[in-house]
């Protein structure tokens, strides 16, 4: 049976069972349960619901829910009282009804959050779906679709690490994010390309709920900068303002592209995060701990997560092209105080890692051998060609 053509019938078999005793089993509810998903950012059983939305959600969007609860409230499937209105109310709308009234113009470009992302993106969507109905009124997406932005952000000090309020100005005309240190500097203190931007939300890195780590490159180096604001919607606007730029620079750039095709290039969470321990090209230097980001081809490490800049950086390529990656490490290395290593074999060096825990050395080597297993594009052969390695 397709799980999405019994929605309607599935809700409303589902509250009619909450009205009986509490001994029902509760297998039987898992089991119509699982046939509906949340309608909004993850795959959980949905055992709450929206009673005057008409939908089921996740524990989880259950909370956000009750955020807007002049808008939407929630009972339990399994544990709450339903009366005869509530579940025919539910019956007469369902997961797929609301899709198709709330959804009706999401911006292409407009990022549909999942069960993996942070907080902030979850409740926001859900905040835009109901509460400001911005995908049924699109008036109500300039603040991320009108190709210019200009606000204030709390930006993070490269080298004293505090956070000051700085003037950032987003064209899609002059193709760049600029910021700057004083409020009425005519010249920016940073201009970041679109072309090479990116952004992703770190709320745990940067240690502010709705922090945002911006990236572009300079010089064929990575730079970091960290913001954040204190109005949550205003740092999603941010965001999707970015995605928004990156989406036009790219149709321009490609002409004859899909937007399906687009669309996972506009911004990317990276694939692994974390601390290993390095050596330097002769391997004769003791091992460091640093601070890895992995961010698709692109391997950088730092002293602190937080630093602006890579100490070094190195392009890992495909096994078509010599990469290989191996667990453990050369016989006569020496000076690492962690067990777990891993080395990755590249066209001009190996180079050497370890992990603290096993656990860690599986997973650095699982998203290490995704990227050597997958063949390169036209594009990262030109970035291979000019990406200068660094020990």
């Amino acid at each position: 049976m397709n799980f999405r053509i019994c929605d309607t019938v599935i809700v409303a078999v589902a509250l009619v069972l909450s009205l009986l005793p509490r001994v029902f089993p509760v297998c039987m509810y898992a089991c119509l349960l699982s046939l509906c998903v949340c309608v909004f950012v993850c795959f959980s059983d949905p055992e709450w619901a929206s009673y005057t939305l008409g939908v089921f959600v996740c524990q989880s969007c259950s909370g956000f829910h009750r955020n807007i609860s002049q808008i939407s409230k929630v009972k339990s499937v399994l544990l709450d009282p339903w009366s005869d209105a509530e579940v025919e109310f539910m019956a007469s709308n369902g997961n797929d009804a609301a899709k198709a009234k709330y959804e009706q113009k999401v911006p292409v470009f407009y990022y549909r959050p999942t069960h993996t992302d942070c907080q902030l993106l979850r409740e926001q969507w859900i905040r835009a779906r109901y509460e400001r109905k911005e995908f049924v009124c699109v008036e109500r997406q300039e603040p991320y679709s009108a190709g210019y932005r200009e606000g204030f952000l709390w930006k993070r000090g490269r080298d004293n690490g505090q956070f000051l309020s700085r003037k950032c100005i987003l064209s899609e005309r002059d193709g760049a994010l600029k910021y700057f240190n004083k409020h009425d500097a005519r010249e920016p203190k940073a201009l970041m390309k679109i072309h090479t931007l990116n952004a992703s939300f770190q709320p745990g890195k940067i240690g502010q709920p709705h922090g945002l780590q911006v990236t572009y490159l300079k010089n064929n180096s990575t730079r970091n900068i960290f913001v954040y604001h204190k109005d949550g919607k205003e740092m999603v606007d941010w965001f999707n303002a970015i995605r928004a730029a990156r989406f036009h620079y790219l149709q321009v750039a490609f002409p004859g592209a899909h937007d399906a095709d687009l669309v996972p290039k506009l911004t990317r969470n990276y694939i692994k995060e974390g601390y290993m321990e390095k050596t330097g090209p002769k391997h004769t230097e003791g091992f460091k701990k640093r601070w890895f980001t992995l961010d698709d081809r692109r391997l950088m490490y730092f002293k602190d997560p937080l630093d602006a800049y890579a100490l070094g950086e190195m392009f890992i390529g495909s096994k078509e092209k010599g990469y290989i990656v191996l667990p453990g490490l050369p016989p006569s290395t020496q000076g690492y105080h962690w067990q777990f290593g891993i080395t990755i074999v590249t066209p001009d060096r190996k180079f050497l890692f370890t992990c603290k825990t096993e656990g860690e050395q599986q997973d650095w080597m699982a998203a290490f051998q995704g990227l050597v297993n997958r063949p390169m594009l036209p594009q990262e052969y030109a970035v291979e060609a000019n990406f200068k390695h660094k020990p």
